[in-house]
């Protein structure tokens, strides 16, 4: 796979990556389990800031295998987000939690660009919700990432607490 593809994804990935962690990091103890958002049917626990910033990683952390099977997040992280009414936590996962699996999901999307070769960017990846090559996967993670960190900075200017701004680049290169 030619390299100034592979640099141009991660330099964005690492961007988005970087900005997450920018917001999470910015976050006071006293909003941590603010809701965001109504949540009708769903567990009210679905819409608080740390259970956002969970599923973005969640859902991260899965897409960098491209399937499901015999996909399982690190302790303390439950396999439960395929259900969006099933079970939640038991508890508020901690902001040092989430940053620790966001610095793993940092290191893992980086060697797996790195790694990409045509064969593998090209490989069927498929879901409930459709199918597309790894490659479109990763480019469709790193949107996700970015709503789920959008939302999260709204309610910090929401609540006057000043935003980082969005970051060019990965701060970190490929190689």
């Amino acid at each position: 796979m030619d390299s100034y593809l592979k640099i141009g994804l991660w330099q964005e990935f690492g961007a988005v990556i970087d900005y997450l962690e920018r917001a999470l990091t910015a976050y006071p103890e006293h909003l941590w389990t603010y809701s965001m958002w109504p949540t009708g049917d769903a567990p009210p626990e679905r819409s608080q800031v740390w259970y956002v910033a969970y599923h973005a990683l969640f859902w991260l952390d899965l897409y960098l295998t491209g399937t499901e099977d015999g996909f399982l997040p690190p302790a303390p992280f439950l396999l439960i987000e395929q259900d969006e009414h099933g079970p939640i936590p038991e508890r508020a996962y901690t902001q040092a939690e989430l940053l620790d699996y966001l610095r793993g999901c940092r290191q893992r999307c980086r060697a797996t660009i790195q790694a990409l070769t045509d064969e593998s960017a090209a490989r069927k990846c498929s879901f409930s919700w459709g199918e597309c090559s790894f490659y479109e996967l990763q480019i469709y993670s790193l949107r996700h990432v970015q709503e789920h960190t959008a939302q999260l900075n709204l309610v910090l200017g929401q609540q006057g607490i000043p935003t980082a701004d969005y970051p060019l680049q990965a701060r970190t290169p490929l190689a």
